[in-house]
């Protein structure tokens, strides 16, 4: 059984990726638009809570809340989910930009953060994996000349944020790789992937991965940590982890 934390897409618009990856009797702590949706999920094993994501205050608190109800935290998923970002932060407003840097930008970084702190404390086992649903850039779709109908590019924020998401992540399975108890998955699905429009089938996928890392008999290497999955192909069978 798992106990997982998901971080990056909110209830109730999470509501597929985090059903699917309560399957098996795991577990789920995720984040929440509103306080009031914790009762509405909480009888399906999954737990909720807000916090605020310019607040590095505030993320020690969410972690605390997720350690205490799910008891153990064994699996954390930081989720950037470029595609469903750019429905709320469709175009460069000045006045929405440092709400946008807050969220996609200053949250991960606070998180990532104090979840080091705290598996650094405990030394217990734990993987945790960074998942970027990509979403063509405006500079892509020009390069590229591929022009699919019904696809506007990115807002510029949403593409800096990804691109920000992608860098903290590549730099922490690299400075973590030295831990014994911490384990890394880099993962991407780029917009042609045919599990990009189903966060079920993304979420199953992600599920395989964390059984062949629990399989696991050695640890992974500072490559392996640091070498990003496409999401939908099977872990590489060198992937070596826990002991």
């Amino acid at each position: 059984m798992y106990n997982i934390l998901l971080i990056g897409k909110e209830l109730p618009d999470s509501i597929d990726f985090c059903e699917a990856l309560k399957a098996s009797d795991n577990k789920v702590y995720v984040s929440s638009k509103l306080e009031a949706d914790a009762v509405k999920f909480e009888s399906e094993d999954i737990f909720t809570s807000t916090w605020n994501k310019a607040s590095a205050v505030s993320a020690h608190s969410f972690l605390i809340k997720a350690e205490t109800k799910l008891e153990k935290i064994n699996h954390v998923v930081f989720y950037y989910d470029a595609a469903y970002l750019c429905s709320k932060f469709e175009l460069d407003k000045t006045e929405e930009l440092s709400q946008a840097v807050d969220q996609l930008i200053n949250s991960y970084l606070y998180t990532t953060g104090e979840l080091l702190k705290r598996i650094d404390q405990k030394k217990e086992d734990i993987c945790v994996s960074f998942v970027v649903r990509n979403y063509p850039s405006k500079y892509e779709i020009a390069v590229s000349g591929n022009r699919t109908p019904g696809v506007l590019p990115a807002s510029s924020i949403v593409s800096i944020g990804e691109a920000a998401f992608t860098t903290l992540a590549q730099n922490f399975s690299t400075y973590v790789a030295d831990r014994e108890y911490l384990s890394v998955i880099l993962a991407k699905c780029p917009y042609n992937n045919e599990l990009y429009k189903n966060d079920k089938q993304l979420a199953a996928w992600l599920l395989e991965s964390f059984d062949t890392i629990s399989q696991a008999k050695h640890k992974q290497t500072v490559k392996q940590a640091s070498t990003w999955n496409k999401v939908g192909t099977k872990l590489s069978t060198g992937f070596a982890l826990f002991k």
